[in-house]
């Protein structure tokens, strides 16, 4: 499982964000979630962006034209990360402002994809869709198709138009409350209110059902 961040200017990859710049967080936030391959991909010109990720798992990659649009960049960010890992089976698409992101939320998304390996899923926060988005490989060439001039949230509108998708309700209201909310002001993180992949049946549960004898679980 991949993680794509994306921030459009060196200015906002490296804001200091509680004593780091945004995308150094973003990125250990990612890899303690569990997600790998890292990508990070924003405008460099003075190498500063590529110095912060230092020692990290994650890898600098340098934008798409700009005429390509915000898909565009997602593509590439994509791309890059296929190219460090050919069995990727999905990617995160991670806006850096969306800088208060829980590790949980990462872990939970993981493991929803497990259990619905074709769905994108749209994080959710009191039935406020947000971010990151995990976009199976499937759908890469769909994603390819959107058009260049669509903004972030639609070019996700026009996907899943296609696509078959989820809202993943995660409690974590940092998948919509972006830099523009201190984190001091954040409403507090409640959590997923069910299991995130569904019902895990206890072992043998299945085998009794087939042979007609009570759940083992009792």
């Amino acid at each position: 499982m991949a993680a794509v961040i994306l921030s459009a200017t060196e200015e906002g990859a490296l804001a200091d964000t509680l004593g780091q710049p945004r995308v150094r967080r973003l990125v250990d936030l990612a890899w303690s979630g569990g997600a790998l391959p890292i990508v990070v991909l924003s405008p460099d010109p003075s190498g500063a962006v590529a110095a912060s990720l230092a020692g990290t798992e994650a890898i600098h990659g340098t934008p798409a034209p700009v005429d390509s649009g915000p898909v565009g960049q997602m593509v590439r960010g994509i791309e890059l990360a296929m190219s460090q890992v050919a069995e990727v089976s999905a990617a995160l698409l991670w806006p850096a402002r969306l800088t208060w992101v829980g590790p949980e939320t990462i872990t939970s998304l993981i493991e929803a994809h497990g259990s619905d390996p074709r769905s994108v899923l749209r994080p959710g926060w009191h039935g406020e869709l947000g971010w990151p988005v995990l976009v199976p490989i499937v759908h890469l060439e769909a994603l390819r198709d959107v058009p260049p001039d669509q903004m972030p949230p639609d070019v996700i509108e026009t996907l899943v138009a296609d696509a078959p998708s989820r809202a993943v309700e995660l409690g974590d209201p940092g998948v919509v409350h972006d830099v523009a909310t201190p984190f001091i002001d954040l409403p507090p993180y409640e959590g997923p209110p069910a299991p995130i992949a569904g019902h895990v049946p206890e072992w043998g549960a299945e085998v009794a059902a087939e042979a007609g004898l009570p759940d083992p679980a009792g």
